[in-house]
């Protein structure tokens, strides 16, 4: 089988898994944990280890020597003008333009601002962002920030944390069927392989999860079980599932069996 490659921005990648990097027992088992992965790009939040003030020098080591793509986010933002703030100083730190923005909306579920999300998508465009919007399952929110130029979509799964997996398999499946030409990213939610399976079988294009690798009983055992579980996942798509039927069918023909077992 020809290797199963995907594009997002013009970068082509292997893994369909994209990981967080904060929430684990220590640097080292985060560096474990990753690698086993497969995982090709990390996020990371430029608010949470405040990077330009000295902080966490040990963990920022340990990410560069993974020499992985990093996906800045803006984590903890809650307008639409902090995040473009946040994100050109993620920007001239981390030398990319690749940027996951996250607009909180309401701090109980942490359910992103759809308005303020679409408003700094547009802005951060216009800036030259590679912008992975990180949103709601709603098809017409996708669409607005389609529109305004996201290449990539990342909608949730079920809110951040909650590890309750996919909470609404047909909005995500409206969202699929809807726009087709896009990269679709479940973010968020994710908290077991079988989820990520889910997912992927709806079609979407990869998992982007941190929680439920990081706080496992086992994250290094854990994130070899969510590889695993992408693979799968994306070879059924590719493999087309049975249609499912409201009466049983034999698997085994009647043709050639003793007659006294046929009907």
């Amino acid at each position: 089988m020809p290797p199963d490659i995907w594009t997002l921005y013009g970068q082509t990648f292997n893994s369909r898994l994209l990981i967080g990097s904060a929430l684990y027992p220590s640097p080292a088992i985060m560096s474990d944990a990753i690698t086993e992965s497969g995982a090709e790009i990390v996020t990371v939040s430029l608010r949470r280890q405040s990077p330009e003030q000295g902080g966490g020098e040990s963990f920022w080591r340990q990410l560069k020597e993974l020499k992985k793509t990093m996906l800045p986010n803006t984590a903890g933002c809650h307008s639409a003008k902090e995040a473009v703030t946040l994100a050109q100083m993620s920007r001239e730190l981390f030398e990319t333009d690749w940027l996951k923005l996250e607009v909180v909306g309401d701090d109980y579920n942490l359910q992103p601002d759809p308005l303020a999300t679409v408003a700094a998508a547009e802005q951060l465009i216009k800036l030259g962002f590679k912008v992975f919007p990180y949103c709601t399952d709603d098809l017409v929110i996708c669409q607005r920030l389609r529109d305004v130029g996201c290449q990539v979509l990342m909608p949730w799964g079920s809110p951040i944390g909650t590890g309750r997996g996919l909470m609404n398999p047909y909005n995500l499946q409206t969202i699929r069927d809807r726009i087709p030409e896009l990269p679709l990213i479940v973010d968020a939610g994710i908290g077991k392989p079988s989820h990520a399976v889910q997912a992927l079988e709806l079609g979407y294009d990869g998992i982007l999860l941190n929680t439920a690798i990081a706080q496992a009983g086992n994250p290094v055992l854990m994130a070899s079980a969510f590889k695993h579980a992408i693979e799968a996942g994306r070879q059924a798509a590719l493999a087309g599932a049975m249609p499912e039927r409201q009466t049983a069918s034999p698997s085994t023909p009647t043709l050639g069996m003793p007659f006294w077992h046929q009907q």
